[in-house]
């Protein structure tokens, strides 16, 4: 059974998606030099506005695409938190040593953690993979030998889950899967890694010879089937973290959340 990932179009689903993938590293890039626990702050609640109202797809999607990136927010600040160093210490017992200063690193490290999630499941979420490899190679001068062969890579994949899928039911009735054991294991492996091995060849193969015929290895200018160009919205989506950025350090400048 197929999951039903469909959602409506939003503004930023029709920002260029080469504008957009370069906003986002400079901001991963941006993040990372943030030691200023309000800044972050501010600047993870405008991404998460963003990321929770434009996305397009149900709030109760969202949240649940969530799940592990919480999981990691928890995990690195618990270990910054519980196992750093600090001069006003909160709580020590063992090798536990709780300190005003682990506190304020750990949610800071953390803090970068959800920024970074939230950043790329908007990204993932608003962004067709289509476009993006048709906007790289009309934008950025990628070649078309290698986006293709990426885009290629993606249809691929539901392919090999069916052929999975396939090898499993005919093993089930062949009795396969009811065996126990070491050798049991042993003949597993070989049964579903030899079939989708040869297979995945074989389709590599055709691929390669078809590519080549339709001559995507030729450098001179090509048509494309979408024509991916620029727009309003994409001078909205760099003002919006322009913006952002210099908001985000005022209010954290003139009124902090923490005093630290």
């Amino acid at each position: 059974m197929q999951m039903d990932l469909s959602s409506k179009e939003t503004w930023l689903h029709r920002i260029n998606p080469s504008v957009k993938l370069a906003v986002l590293i400079v901001l991963f890039i941006a993040v990372l030099f943030i030691h200023d626990l309000n800044f972050l702050i501010n600047l993870t609640i405008a991404v998460f506005i963003l990321f929770l109202c434009y996305t397009g797809h149900p709030i109760k999607r969202i949240l649940l695409f969530l799940i592990p990136f919480l999981a990691i927010f928890l995990s690195t600040s618990i270990s910054m938190i519980l196992f750093g160093k600090g001069e006003t210490t909160w709580f020590k017992w063992g090798l536990v040593h709780i300190s005003k200063e682990s506190f304020l690193r750990g949610l800071l490290v953390g803090s970068r953690a959800i920024v970074f999630a939230a950043l790329g499941l908007t990204f993932a979420l608003t962004t067709r993979p289509v476009y993006l490899f048709y906007s790289l190679m009309q934008q950025v001068k990628l070649k078309p030998k290698y986006a293709y062969s990426f885009m290629a890579g993606l249809r691929l994949i539901p392919i090999m889950m069916e052929e999975f899928q396939t090898i499993q039911n005919a093993m089930k009735v062949r009795g396969v899967e009811r065996q126990k054991g070491i050798r049991s294991l042993y003949f597993k492996i070989k049964a579903y890694s030899i079939p989708m091995l040869s297979g995945s060849i074989r389709r590599a193969h055709r691929i390669a010879v078809a590519m080549e015929a339709k001559r995507f290895s030729d450098t001179r200018n090509r048509t494309y089937y979408y024509a991916i160009g620029f727009s309003k919205i994409d001078l909205v989506f760099i003002s919006y973290f322009a913006l952002l950025l210099l908001a985000g350090y005022y209010v954290s400048i003139h009124f902090p959340y923490l005093v630290i």
